[in-house]
């Protein structure tokens, strides 16, 4: 058994006007799943597929305070469309934003509700990520980060440092998920988080049991009427797990 992470969960003032936003960036569809929560998935996508990872949009009231401990980084194919794109970005509402980078070969900006991004300047043509290059969680141990997230899902690990680990899909398609080495400290819920599920025909609750049993610890949200279940993996960042699908 196994699960395989399918889409992250953003929080925002204006759903809407936010998914409006990610919608144009990565050239997606936007959809209404519900009351204040939309869906942003490639256009012709047939859900899951390890192709792309998806976003959920839900609206909050809680304000953003610090910075994300989860983040997106951006493909660009060249320096030249490297620039091309933040000057879109920027064009749609997007902010640069100092998180301490230094002097680096990325760009960090902000999307219109303060969520950090990142546009890279680096595309592998053999490795084909579409526009979300990688998932990225900042950890304070990312050799134990990923001795969990390996065993979690079925994603293959690619690399691990003292400094970084990364997995993708055991399909070889779609953006990476590295974590990341930073000093910071976690404070509060996670604003962008990671939402995993089984697939067809295997048992919510056996998952459930063995993500435990990895060092997992359940949340209580105090409602008994959702499907999924809600964790924390062993750094205390939040993550749900999906039904079967």
């Amino acid at each position: 058994m196994a699960t395989r992470l399918v889409q992250i969960n953003m929080k925002a003032r204006d759903e809407a006007a936010l998914g409006a936003f990610w919608a144009e960036v990565l050239d997606w569809e936007m959809s209404r799943e519900g009351p204040g929560v939309v869906n942003l998935e490639p256009k012709g996508f047939s859900y899951p597929d390890p192709v792309a990872v998806c976003i959920d949009i839900v609206v909050t009231d809680e304000p953003k305070t610090g910075k994300n401990r989860v983040h997106l980084d951006l493909a660009t194919t060249s320096a030249a469309h490297k620039a091309e794109v933040v000057a879109r970005l920027r064009d749609l509402g997007a902010t640069p934003v100092d998180v301490g980078q230094g002097d680096v070969s990325w760009t960090v900006l902000a999307d219109p509700d303060g969520n950090e991004f990142c546009v890279l300047d680096w595309h592998d043509p053999d490795q084909d990520t579409g526009p979300i290059a990688s998932v990225v969680v900042d950890c304070a141990d990312p050799r134990a980060m990923v001795r969990f997230w390996g065993e979690a899902m079925d994603w293959t690990v690619h690399r691990v440092t003292d400094d970084s680990a990364v997995l993708r899909s055991s399909r070889g398609v779609g953006p990476y998920l590295q974590f990341l080495r930073t000093p910071d400290v976690k404070t509060g819920w996670n604003r962008v988080h990671l939402d995993l599920r089984p697939y067809p025909g295997d048992d919510l609750e056996i998952e459930a049991a063995r993500l435990r049993a990895l060092g997992a610890t359940d949340i209580d949200l105090g409602d008994s009427s959702i499907p999924w279940k809600v964790f924390a993996d062993p750094e205390g960042n939040e993550f749900c797990l999906l039904t079967p699908r």
